[in-house]
């Protein structure tokens, strides 16, 4: 890893942390697009390096964080876990076997579809 590549994880990780941390996201809005644009790495290479960074270090200050300000609905965010552990394995099961331009198209399009109903939801 050279010094340049060095730098550019840091700045990924510290815009992806603070975004995160501030608006609930950073894995797949930050840190994917940057690892393929700027890091070259493919769609499954940076979806893998992502989820292995996000899994338990980042968001561990930010939920206590959110915990010390009563934001944190417990029974949900249970449920939510359990969901995700299980949605994510099959996420993962389908994603590996998806040629990367299929999985770029089909993220791209999600991010997509999100943002417009975040911007034009009343």
């Amino acid at each position: 890893m050279s010094i340049n590549e060095l730098v550019l994880l840091i700045i990924i990780g510290l815009f992806a942390g603070f975004v995160g941390g501030a608006l609930g996201l950073g894995g797949g809005i930050i840190i994917v697009p940057a690892l393929v644009f700027i890091m070259g790495f493919t769609q499954h290479q940076a979806q893998g390096t992502s989820l292995a960074a996000l899994l338990l270090p980042v968001g561990i200050f930010a939920v206590i964080h959110y915990a010390k300000h009563n934001y944190i609905d417990y029974k949900f965010a249970a449920i939510l876990i359990v969901a995700s552990i299980l949605g994510s394995y099959l996420g993962s099961l389908v994603s590996t076997y998806l040629p990367e331009k299929t999985l770029k198209t089909i993220f791209g399009i999600f991010m997509l579809l999100i943002s417009l109903k975040m911007i034009f939801n009343k």
